[in-house]
């Protein structure tokens, strides 16, 4: 019976290899990812940048980085930024994951510690982030990953504060035309009391 369960469990796992979905539950966390953002700052979108660093994780035993041929890095949704949000759902598929959605940095692998910054774009939502590096093989598929916070992401946490789209000199003009459109209706019933007064 043992054996029979095996034999389903790897038949079922080579048609998902052949159909190219890759599982994250199926990845190592073989990457150590820091970032300079600390728990809890808040940084602002279209001002604000991030240093961040990758390496192949070195307390991990018996793992080779041979197939690892490129690395990306992304700005991921943390749980709280996710929730009544279908757009930001994570999946375990990583085809339709939506956790990482913001591409921070791609290039090839060569096995060294890479340290970037990134510079956070205009188009950010305000939301709670963190970052996760993926690493691909030949095939371009994702085989191992890193993040900055715990498998439950619930600490190492930051948030970006998006561009509202607001400036204070349209909150001042509105404010005046507010003004003077009340002021232009109390002229018109002052006006129009004095006349019906002037015809009586």
């Amino acid at each position: 019976m043992k054996l029979l369960l095996l034999q389903v469990s790897l038949l079922l796992f080579l048609l998902k290899t052949t159909n190219g979905e890759v599982l994250f539950s199926s990845l190592p966390r073989s990457l150590v990812v820091v970032a300079s953002a600390m728990e809890g700052q808040v940084l602002k979108a279209g001002e604000d940048s991030i240093t961040v660093s990758v390496g192949l994780n070195q307390t991990v035993t018996n793992q080779t980085d041979e197939s690892f041929k490129k690395v990306k890095v992304k700005l991921c949704y943390a749980p709280v930024s996710q929730v009544d949000r279908k757009w930001r759902k994570t999946h375990n598929d990583l085809k339709t994951d939506r956790t990482c959605q913001y591409m921070i940095y791609d290039r090839p692998y060569d096995g060294k510690v890479e340290e970037f910054k990134w510079d956070i774009e205009k188009d950010v939502p305000t939301a709670t982030y963190f970052v996760r590096s993926y690493v691909y093989n030949d095939a371009d598929e994702e085989i191992a990953y890193g993040q900055t916070t715990n498998d439950k992401k619930s600490d190492n946490l930051f948030v970006i504060q998006g561009i509202s789209g607001r400036h204070m000199s349209i909150d001042i003009a509105s404010a005046c035309f507010s003004a003077f459109a009340l002021l232009s209706l109390v002229g018109f019933f002052v006006i129009e009391k004095r006349q019906s007064k002037i015809k009586s």
